[in-house]
């Protein structure tokens, strides 16, 4: 099937649903939002879209956490653990594509569990993601803080923070159009540094480095390509190493789903999303497997310095261009890492803001957070989660920085959580979609894997959450607050349902009532067909973006 009879076919979809469902008034509603509220306004382009999906898979994570994780387990556990991460992030997306590319409302997944699973779901689902991304803001801040100490320490780091928070405000107050020409700055630094890092990896490990030390595969033979974690022989110490791996790298592959959200905004969406949505792996497998697989050639796993993860000092690709004898770069490698902060903090505040947004508007937050100024910015949820920033100032002071520090790590469980929460919502849509009749095939974005992907990711979410904080069990490694950082989210997941279920007292949507029509005609409204290209170079953007 082409894209003409893809588009075509979406909105055959579309006609046969209003024919068989007349029973829902899709003309008093607005992308699922009543009339008299306002809503939020369509300003990021194809190319914002295509960059936000980027800008959530490359960050501090692949810079600074894989150096963790190559201490725990070795350049092939690193590896494997990423692979094993990718096709669950992989799955993930393909679950939330399908459903986002037919029903982009604002909210993204928080509405769409409301529609397909139940409202103590949405309700959950909402609440977790807020907080996932509210907390991880003053996070990246103090970050930024600290990556400018690596110039300059001479500064209180209260006066960075500020500086910092002021411009991710500002940027988020200007509006999603701006918010997105800001991602696609920084997100294009981050392309290109990931890039020109991996071309001088490979360049370094085959003696092309000023100390024409030509490394190969040495590092897999010695110290060997699996770690024994915590000093335990044989296959048991090298499979814990493999499991180490898993959470940190499951932390830097949390935000692909960013585009979710931002699909309440995203101009013809029919087209944009599922664009982005079937990239995903090129992604994954260019710049996280590419990236790793370099940095478990350059590095060994002993290397002392793999614990500095502070700053650019501790980043693998830093440590294997000092070994190799190049001066100067890495404070091209800081400033790009303080960039990919900065995204990040912008991402949190955008991200926080639309998924309060999305909670009012399903009536599970106070109705004020649903206020939408006439250019389409929810300004009151913006200024509301912009002050949970103030939160960075606790790291100024090591007391509390700890304490902040535990608030912080509870994200990535959170995360996980929102992964898993995602593909039952897909399935609950799978569902729905088969028993009222309508054709797969002719959605916007169909991926044959399904639904098996999305039960493979579910499973997964759920062992890694289990097991992410096994460490602790280990003979003289327990330590309280990393048990609770890692099993108060898992806990707190369920916790929320069946409260939310006591209080709503509603029943979980059957499949047959599923809605699957309200906000139909407009978002066919919003679609249109784009313009050929004229010449090469426009036919080469289009296929980049």
């Amino acid at each position: 099937m082409g894209v003409e009879d893809k588009q075509d076919g979406s909105h055959v979809v579309s006609e046969t649903m209003v024919e068989k469902r007349m029973d829902y008034d899709s003309e008093s509603m607005a992308g699922g939002l009543p009339a008299e509220e306002g809503t939020l306004k369509r300003q990021l382009k194809n190319r914002h879209i295509a960059m936000i999906s980027i800008g959530g898979v490359i960050g501090t994570g692949l810079f600074l956490g894989t150096a963790t994780s190559l201490a725990a387990g070795g350049p092939i556990g690193l590896l494997l653990g990423y692979l094993t991460v990718g096709t669950i992030c992989y799955s993930v997306m393909v679950s939330l594509g399908e459903m986002i590319a037919y029903l982009p409302l604002p909210g993204g997944h928080i509405r769409l569990a409301e529609r397909f699973v139940d409202p103590a779901f949405s309700f959950t689902m909402g609440w977790n993601y807020w907080y996932n991304w509210v907390i991880i803001l003053p996070a990246e801040l103090s970050a930024a803080a600290v990556l400018i100490n690596f110039w300059n320490d001479t500064v209180n780091n209260a006066a960075w923070i500020s500086i910092c928070l002021v411009v991710v405000v500002i940027i988020n107050l200007c509006g999603a159009g701006v918010y997105g020409e800001c991602e696609f700055i920084f997100a294009s630094i981050k392309v290109v540094t990931i890039v020109g890092l991996i071309i001088l990896g490979i360049v370094l490990d085959l003696g092309g480095g000023p100390n024409h030390d030509r490394l190969g595969f040495r590092y897999w033979k010695n110290p060997g390509p699996f770690v024994q974690y915590d000093g335990i022989p044989g296959i048991k110490g090298q499979f814990l190493g493999w499991v180490a791996v898993l959470t940190q790298s499951a932390f830097s592959f949390i935000g692909t789903e960013i585009v979710a959200i931002a699909a309440g905004e995203a101009k013809n969406p029919r087209r944009n999303l599922p664009k982005a949505i079937k990239r995903v792996y090129i992604r994954i497998l260019l710049f996280y497997i590419g990236g790793v697989t370099i940095i478990g050639l350059l590095v060994p796993s002993n290397d002392p310095k793999l614990s500095l993860n502070s700053n650019a000092a501790g980043s693998p690709f830093v440590i294997a261009i000092t070994r190799a004898g190049i001066a100067g770069l890495p404070s091209v490698i800081n400033a790009a890492l303080l960039t990919s902060a900065w995204s990040a903090a912008s991402s949190d505040l955008y991200t926080s803001s639309r998924a309060l947004y999305g909670l009012a508007l399903a009536g599970n937050a106070p109705k004020i957070f649903t206020r939408v100024t006439s250019k389409g910015l929810p300004l009151t949820s913006i200024l509301f989660n912009a002050m949970f920033a103030a939160l960075a100032y606790m790291g100024i002071s090591s007391g509390s920085g700890r304490v902040f520090g535990w608030f912080a790590n509870m994200t990535s469980i959170a995360g996980l959580m929102t992964w898993f929460g995602i593909c039952v919502t897909y399935i609950r849509f799978h569902k729905g979609f088969k028993a009222q009749g309508f054709d797969r095939s002719a959605l916007p974005y169909a991926s044959p894997l399904q639904p098996f992907a999305a039960w493979y990711a579910l499973v997964w979410c759920l062992v890694i959450c289990f097991f992410s904080g096994w460490a602790v069990f280990l003979k003289g490694n327990w330590k309280v607050e990393t048990f609770v950082t890692n099993y108060i989210p898992f806990a707190l997941f369920p916790i929320l349902y069946f409260g939310a279920k006591f209080y709503f007292r509603t029943p979980m949507v059957k499949p047959h009532d599923m809605d699957f029509i309200t906000g139909l005609k407009e978002i066919e409204a919003d679609c249109y067909d784009e313009p050929p290209p004229r010449n090469r170079g426009e036919r080469l953007w289009a296929w980049l973006m």
